[in-house]
């Protein structure tokens, strides 16, 4: 049964791996059922974020304006977590965002996992919703700040292991970690052509980007053309 792992959560610019960035990571090692270290870092996507996740998570601009990339907190995450399982609610969203970044980095990142929220649907027929944060009010587990990445981690180890207690012996199958699949989408970089383009757009309506244009991709340069020829106009 799984008892040795690394329970985690990030927070997130959107719902697309390949598109959205991660700005929270939160993490705690849990030893034979007891943490034993915590790890908590803030990312800097390097693009603003929007009123809907701030909104939510209660993260800022200014909140990640001085924090570091997300190349230093993944090399930190990993060394932190090692080849150890890993744990969430929801645990292949999160998953599939640090598999794309890994890889972004020529790192390849493959773990076994243990998804809370599928163990809750399994046990919890009578309960309508299984979010997180309902699964937290059922069994009275008091997480001070949703949707921060620790604090949910947090909140997700506690629920894991009142689910064991209350159910392993019934469902022993049920408590071991599986394989974590997701595919990466194929990442395109910025054409020189895009590149070209968009420097000459920028500095044509005086823009100032916040992510550099050789980080982009194709589709990012490629939406990113066109919100500025919709907001400001081609160049004449």
């Amino acid at each position: 049964m799984l008892n040795t792992f690394v329970a985690i959560d990030i927070e997130t610019t959107g719902l697309s791996p390949e598109r959205d960035k991660i700005i929270e990571i939160g993490a705690l090692k849990v030893i034979d059922g007891k943490i034993t270290q915590e790890f908590s870092e803030l990312i800097n996507p390097s693009i603003p974020i929007s009123h809907r996740i701030t909104s939510l998570t209660g993260i800022t601009d200014k909140l990640l304006k001085d924090a570091p990339d997300i190349e230093k907190v993944l090399k930190e995450f990993l060394e932190f977590a090692g080849d150890l399982p890993v744990l969430g609610h929801n645990i292949l969203f999160d998953y599939s965002f640090l598999k794309v970044n890994f890889s972004n980095l020529g790192i390849l990142y493959e773990r076994l996992g243990m998804d809370t929220l599928k163990l809750s649907r399994n046990l919890h027929n009578d309960l309508e919703s299984k979010s997180l944060s309902s699964m937290c009010r059922y069994y009275g587990i008091y997480n001070a700040h949703a949707h921060r990445a620790f604090d949910d981690a947090k909140a997700a180890y506690e629920l894991y292991y009142r689910l064991k207690n209350n159910f392993e012996q019934k469902v022993p199958e049920y408590f071991s970690e599986e394989p974590l699949i997701y595919k990466i989408k194929k990442r395109e970089p910025i054409t020189p052509r895009q590149k070209n383009y968009l420097n000459d757009l920028v500095k044509y309506h005086k823009i100032e980007l916040i992510q550099p244009v050789e980080h982009m991709s194709k589709s990012e340069a490629s939406r990113l053309i066109d919100k500025i020829i919709l907001s400001n106009g081609r160049i004449i």
